[in-house]
């Protein structure tokens, strides 16, 4: 028993090494664990008390019980055996795609990455870049019962809107968004998880997946998930609303329980004087395929060139952004008026409602009064015709600089001039060559309020 053994030096510190792994594991390791989780429970009990919708302890479960729970939820087990029977593959094998699946969607949240650095950077990064507004909030928002799931749904301009309702939204809640592949790159992926967001593929066509997915959405909108969705599908590749893709709000209008908790869907719309991605965007447009992405030499010379300018005091922000909430829709009300293609007409309803609350924008403005001139012209000439314009949007929600229609004109040929968009000969303004597709990008993002003013 007391005998001397002669190891190996290699095996003796293997084995040292193995029994401090151990030791930390069993002793260590969960002390850690629980001492940070009683801290993080202490920073959502405060943040819950200053929130207009509190964070609902299902965004608080641990992710490793939730990819357990969605992937032996009934309807995704029936799903792994219909992929197994369909594929000719052992549902061993099927269920562990399944849960790859969602491992791949199902997020990590953390109050302290979400309000201690998503909302501060958010805040930052969208008063650094843009003069923000909130154009519109209809009263009614008040009016929203707490215990009811609230889905903002927003049209898609630029990658900032995540950046613009995160900050606008921070003191409401924390906003778990639907967001596409190309979050999905790390270590960008993590920090995304982290504030709650959970990925989707919007072109799969794999039934399994279709399903991870879809109780995934129906579990975080039972349990009162506050969500944020772009109902376009995507960026908007000429500056104009797009119809409405069906997808999630299916998974949420089939999950319904009209006895259980309401769904009440906010309308968000969201304009710019610059969107940062417009050429990227109209490019891709014009070629008629949604590929595209930015050269990261593009984006290191546009961020260096504005430090510069920020060096040298010669930084302006891009205009204004602008955020506006239209009238909220309650899924209880609206399934008890239910009509043939619901689905349908409730997407066209909830796009109709951004379009009535867009925001009207110096850009847009004089976007639009420069492209429909048949000759250059003067500053009082655009400030004519803009006034005239205005008349024409009595009901839309213009957001005018100071109140002052003379100042909103100098903003938006500013903008417009810097970028060499528009030219100055002899005090008169004229589109520049070549640059009027850009121009008809930012007037669509108002051109439907045409048809909404005769309406």
């Amino acid at each position: 028993m007391f005998t001397t053994i002669t190891l190996p030096l290699w095996f003796f510190v293997l084995l040292v090494l193995f029994a401090t792994v151990t030791a930390l594991s069993h002793f260590l390791f969960p002390s850690v664990r629980w001492f940070f989780r009683k801290r993080a429970e202490r920073v959502v009990d405060r943040l819950n008390k200053k929130l207009t919708r509190p964070i609902e302890p299902f965004k608080l479960a641990r992710r490793t019980d939730m990819i357990q729970r969605l992937t032996y939820d009934p309807d995704v087990t029936q799903a792994v055996v219909e992929h197994a029977q369909e594929f000719g593959v052992r549902e061993d094998v099927a269920f562990q795609l399944a849960q790859r699946y969602a491992r791949e969607i199902v997020p990590s949240f953390s109050a302290t990455a979400y309000f201690g650095i998503g909302t501060r950077l958010a805040k930052w990064l969208a008063t650094a870049l843009y003069r923000v507004r909130l154009g519109h909030y209809d009263e009614t928002l008040t009016g929203v019962p707490r215990d009811a799931t609230v889905v903002f749904i927003m049209n898609h301009r630029s990658n900032m809107d995540y950046v613009l309702v995160t900050y606008l939204a921070a003191r409401a809640s924390a906003l778990s968004y639907a967001v596409g592949e190309w979050a999905q790159v790390w270590p960008l992926s993590r920090l995304i998880k982290a504030m709650g967001a959970y990925f989707i593929r919007r072109k799969s066509r794999n039934a399994l997946y279709r399903r991870v997915l879809a109780r995934y959405v129906q579990m975080a909108t039972r349990n009162g998930v506050t969500q944020a969705v772009f109902p376009e599908g995507g960026l908007s590749l000429d500056g104009a609303l797009a119809p409405p893709k069906l997808g999630l709000l299916t998974y949420i209008v089939d999950g319904f329980d009209p006895e259980g908790r309401d769904v009440v869907f906010v309308p968000v719309a969201i304009n710019y004087d610059r969107v940062l991605e417009d050429r990227i965007l109209i490019a891709a447009g014009e070629a008629g395929k949604r590929k595209f992405r930015a050269r990261m030499s593009v984006v290191m010379g546009f961020v260096l060139k504005q430090l510069w300018l920020w060096v040298t005091f010669r930084y302006h922000r891009m205009g204004y952004a602008s955020v506006s909430f239209g009238a909220p829709l309650s899924l209880r009300d609206y399934h008890r008026a239910q009509r043939d293609g619901a689905i349908k007409t409730l997407g066209r309803e909830l796009m109709r409602r951004i379009e009535d609350v867009m925001p009207v924008l110096p850009v847009p403005l004089v976007s639009e009064v420069l492209l429909s001139a048949e000759a250059p012209l003067s500053r009082a000439g655009v400030e004519a015709a803009v006034a005239k314009r205005l008349q024409d949007l009595a009901f839309a929600h213009i957001h005018l600089p100071r109140d002052d229609l003379a100042y909103a004109v100098e903003v938006g040929l500013r903008q417009l001039t810097k970028r060499a968009l528009v030219t100055v000969t002899d005090d008169h303004y004229a589109i520049a060559p070549s640059e009027a597709h850009v121009l008809r990008y930012y007037a669509n993002s108002i051109s439907h309020l045409d048809a909404a003013d005769a309406a």
